[in-house]
């Protein structure tokens, strides 16, 4: 059985809460008074109160818990515990943030940039510590259990444009439609940079004639691995060398600089990765390297019996 780290629930907690604080914050001060509708419950919250004069924070309970409980199933205990928890401490937070008054009230475009800034690392917080406020991703998770054969992203993107489109319309404000994709992609960044981390390695490929000199040399300048592939010239039917390398973004220039003085023919292939778990960059977390090794070993068994 495994056991409980008290330390780690702390932390989720903690950041959990940090993440709402946020999110609120930015939901309240920043797309509120501008009416931007970027999808999601919270936009949906903010259609509703154009009918009826319930709190966003009250809109998004009822809608959300509802959708949490339907996902049990597909979710697992654990996880919809947090998911209700942290839907409860969200939508209290918004309560809550109500009084605030709103920073730019007259310049939209700013507020769709800096609230989509604060929502984005509100996000990128949840996604980390694996706790959801529910939102149209438990939406989409329902729908795809009722219709197997479209993907949850694709009911997710689904139920956001609906709501955003519905916003619109409400609004009587086609603009909003501008501001809410400025909110979308600069929080799908935003979160996307606090999951992954801002420093972005580079994934080198290095194609020549030679190889084994640039590989042996770079072994010796380089703190970082090279691995040989056997290639293949397609157009000219003979036999390269392809070395593969992963480095920091700072070493690429110096990297090239190398193998162009040792082979000024090489052809050199940079492209940026997102994330590199091993010696010398990111490490796995102890813990969630012992919970992916017994959930491996339960659906190695549950596959053998």
């Amino acid at each position: 059985m495994q056991k409980f780290n008290y330390k780690q629930e702390i932390r989720r907690y903690t950041f959990m809460v940090v993440a709402c604080i946020l999110y609120a914050f930015s939901f309240q001060c920043f797309l509120v008074p501008s009416d931007i509708v970027a999808g999601g419950v919270s936009g949906l919250s903010i259609i509703v109160t154009h009918f009826v004069n319930i709190g966003n924070g009250v809109i998004m309970l009822i809608v959300n818990v509802p959708m949490i409980l339907f996902s049990l199933k597909s979710l697992g205990l654990k996880f919809t515990i947090n998911c209700l928890i942290t839907s409860v401490v969200l939508s209290f937070v918004i309560e809550l943030f109500g009084f605030l008054p709103p920073i730019m009230q007259d310049d939209r475009l700013m507020n769709a940039v800096f609230g989509g800034v604060v929502q984005g690392i509100a996000l990128g917080l949840f996604c980390k510590y694996k706790v959801s406020s529910g939102g149209t991703e438990l939406m989409g998770r329902f729908l795809h259990n009722i219709f197997k054969g479209v993907s949850i992203p694709v009911f997710t993107a689904i139920c956001d444009s609906i709501i955003v489109i519905t916003g619109a319309i409400v609004m009587n404000d086609v603009s909003n439609l501008f501001y809410a994709l400025i909110v979308i992609f600069i929080s799908s960044r935003l979160s996307d940079m606090i999951l992954v981390g801002i420093n972005q390695s580079k994934l080198c490929y290095i194609i020549s004639d030679n190889a084994d000199r640039i590989g042996e040399f770079l072994i010796e300048n380089s703190p970082r691995g090279i691995t040989k592939i056997e290639g293949t010239g397609m157009y000219t039917k003979t036999e390269r060398g392809i070395l593969m390398t992963v480095v920091k973004a700072n070493q690429v220039q110096e990297l090239k600089d190398y193998v162009m003085v040792l082979d000024p023919k090489a052809f050199v292939i940079v492209s940026s990765t997102y994330e590199v778990l091993g010696n010398g960059f990111k490490n796995i977390d102890k813990d969630d390297e012992e919970k992916i090794k017994k959930s491996l070993e339960t659906k190695i068994n549950k596959k053998n019996n």
